[in-house]
C-alpha cells in the first residue's frame, strides 16, 4: 500500500469499517441514542423555556448536552484499540495512519448525523425550540447543529482515547474520568476562575453549553424571571442575580457567540483527529 494515496486508503479503510458495522451490528447505538434522548426528554423538556422556566432550561442543556457526549464517545471509545495488533501490521505494509484515522472520522460523522436526527426529534417532542430566538437560521436547525457538533466531537474524541488506550478494558477505564471532566468543567454546575476556567476552554462541554444558552438568550431569561419575582415581591428587594455587566460572557444572545462556540467544537475535533494521528504512529514508531 505504499504507493496508494492518501484518498484511495481512505476510502479503502472507510468500507472496511462500514462492513465491519454492518457486522456488529451498528444499529444498536440508534438504539442506544434513542433510550438516552428520551429518558433526557422526558424527565427535562416540560419546564424548558416556560415563564419561571430558568433553571429547567439551564438544567434540560446541561443535560442534553452531557447525554450528546455520552453517545458520541460511547460510539467510538473501543473502535481503535481493538485493532491494534492489525494496525501495526497493516503500518509495516504501508498503511497511512492519517487514512486509518480519517475513514474512522467519517464513519462517525454518519453515524453521529443519524443518532443527532433522533435524538433531535425526541427533543422537539417536549422541548419548545420554537420558542428559542433565533441568531442566524431557525431556531431548530441551530440547536440542531449544536447537537451533532456535540455527538460528532465527543465521538472524535472517543477515537482518540481509543488511539492512546492499549487494549479496550484501558479505554472503558479511562472513559468514566473524562466524562467527569467535562461535566465539571462545562461552566453550568460551578463558577470556574483561574486554571479551571483556562483548562474549560478544552472542553466540548463547555462551548455546547454555550451554544445552547447563547441560542435561547439564557441572560435576559433569568433577568426577567428575577425581575418578575422581585416586582411581587418574592425576593424581599434582594438584588437581581445577574445583571447586564455580570451576565455570562459566553451565553449573550448574538451570532457571534454562537460562531464561536460552533468553532471551539469544531478545532476541538480537529485537534482530537490529530492527536489520535500522532498517538498511532508514536505507538508503532518501531514498526
Amino acid at each position: 500500500m505504499n504507493d496508494t494515496t492518501f484518498g484511495t486508503q481512505t476510502s479503502v479503510y472507510f468500507r472496511k469499517i462500514f462492513r465491519i458495522a454492518i457486522r456488529e451490528k451498528a444499529w444498536k447505538y440508534l438504539i442506544f441514542a434513542t433510550i438516552i434522548a428520551s429518558i433526557v426528554v422526558f424527565i427535562v423538556g416540560d419546564g424548558m423555556f416556560s415563564d419561571f422556566g430558568y433553571d429547567s432550561t439551564k438544567s434540560g442543556f446541561f443535560t442534553l448536552a452531557s447525554a450528546c457526549i455520552w453517545i458520541g464517545i460511547f460510539n467510538s471509545i473501543q473502535s481503535i484499540c481493538k485493532e491494534h495488533e492489525i494496525i501495526r501490521a497493516e503500518y509495516r505494509q504501508g498503511m497511512k495512519m492519517s487514512s486509518y484515522i480519517a475513514a474512522h472520522v467519517i464513519w462517525q460523522a454518519l453515524l453521529c448525523l443519524a443518532e443527532s436526527i433522533l435524538v433531535f426529534i425526541l427533543c422537539c417532542i417536549k422541548m419548545n425550540f420554537n420558542k428559542s430566538p433565533s441568531l442566524i437560521i431557525s431556531a431548530y436547525s441551530e440547536n440542531f447543529v449544536t447537537i451533532y457538533l456535540l455527538t460528532f466531537g465527543a465521538a472524535v474524541l472517543g477515537l482518540m482515547i481509543s488511539s492512546i488506550s492499549g487494549n479496550p478494558t484501558t479505554a472503558m477505564t479511562i472513559m468514566p474520568f473524562v466524562l467527569i471532566v467535562q461535566l465539571i468543567l462545562c461552566g453550568a454546575l460551578f463558577d470556574l476562575s483561574g486554571v479551571s476556567d483556562f483548562f474549560s476552554n478544552f472542553t466540548l462541554s463547555k462551548w455546547g453549553m454555550a451554544a445552547f444558552s447563547c441560542e435561547s438568550d439564557l441572560n435576559n431569561m433569568e433577568l426577567a424571571i428575577n425581575g418578575r419575582l422581585m416586582a411581587e415581591g418574592h425576593l424581599n428587594g434582594a438584588p437581581l442575580k445577574i445583571d447586564s455587566q455580570h451576565a455570562n460572557w459566553f451565553y449573550v444572545h448574538e451570532a457571534g457567540r454562537l460562531l464561536l462556540s460552533w468553532l471551539f467544537c469544531i478545532l476541538l475535533t480537529a485537534f482530537n483527529a490529530v492527536i489520535s494521528v500522532a498517538a498511532l504512529k508514536l505507538k508503532n514508531r518501531d514498526s
